[in-house]
């Protein structure tokens, strides 16, 4: 009797393991393939950097996406080695195009703007400029709030003087959290949540990345997916 209870919780355990299994399966295909609908947000898009690999542009064109938000510049020092790959094949495909810096709080805004120009051509039809804030970049000595907004006020003023157009401020919940940046900067923002749209800034945001585990035909590996508020 005792050993065909032991046979019948194994056979129950292993029913269970079975079913989570499955339900794991079915839950990451829908999260993978899931996108706010376009009935609601016309206009979708990633935004993708040298960690995304090689990007074969037209069919990620041919598979509904609209625009591409492309990693120019790291900091003070670091070019995406692919930027200009990007940008062309983006061009190529159809698919608008845009470049973005990502902040380093212990770098020099001076300095940061003069890799970003150097690096991003003058282009009319390329999107506005973005700078990302994020806590991704390491930096133990982290400025105070008004001398970050400064910091970033002469750094936007530069790259909005290159490409003649107001960058966007993509911003994390908890980069926001800690500096307010949004009642701090009149710009547009690009909030972040998995989902569900984000509420975490003073203003509303004007793109959201809906998703960071989406995947997209031509592009290998999970890619952010972006939509813009109509």
């Amino acid at each position: 009797m005792a050993k065909q209870n032991r046979k019948k919780t194994v056979l129950q355990v292993g029913l269970i393991i079975a079913a989570l299994l499955i339900i794991a399966f079915v839950v990451r295909n829908i999260a993978i393939g899931w996108a706010p609908p376009r009935n609601q947000y016309p206009v979708q898009g990633i935004s993708v950097d040298a960690g995304n690999g090689e990007i074969i542009w037209h069919i990620a064109g041919a598979t509904g996406v609209d625009f591409a938000y492309i990693r120019a510049t790291n900091g003070a020092k670091k070019r995406d080695p692919l930027f200009a790959e990007n940008i062309k094949g983006a061009r190529e495909a159809g698919i608008r195009y845009g470049a973005v810096h990502s902040y380093n709080l212990c770098g020099s805004a001076n300095d940061q703007a003069a890799l970003f120009v150097t690096t991003v051509p003058r282009d009319k039809n390329i999107l506005p400029p973005t700078v990302r804030l994020t806590f991704d970049n390491p930096c133990e000595d982290r400025p105070g709030r008004a001398l970050l907004l400064s910091e970033l006020n002469t750094f936007l003023n530069q790259i909005e003087g290159h490409s003649g157009k107001p960058a966007v401020i993509a911003v994390s919940e908890e980069f926001e959290e800690e500096y307010n940046i949004s009642s701090g900067l009149n710009r547009t923002f690009w909030l972040e949540k998995n989902f569900f749209p984000p509420d975490y800034a003073a203003k509303p945001w004007v793109m959201w990345r809906a998703s960071d585990m989406r995947r997209v035909s031509g592009i290998d590996g999970p890619v952010n997916w972006n939509v813009v508020r109509p």
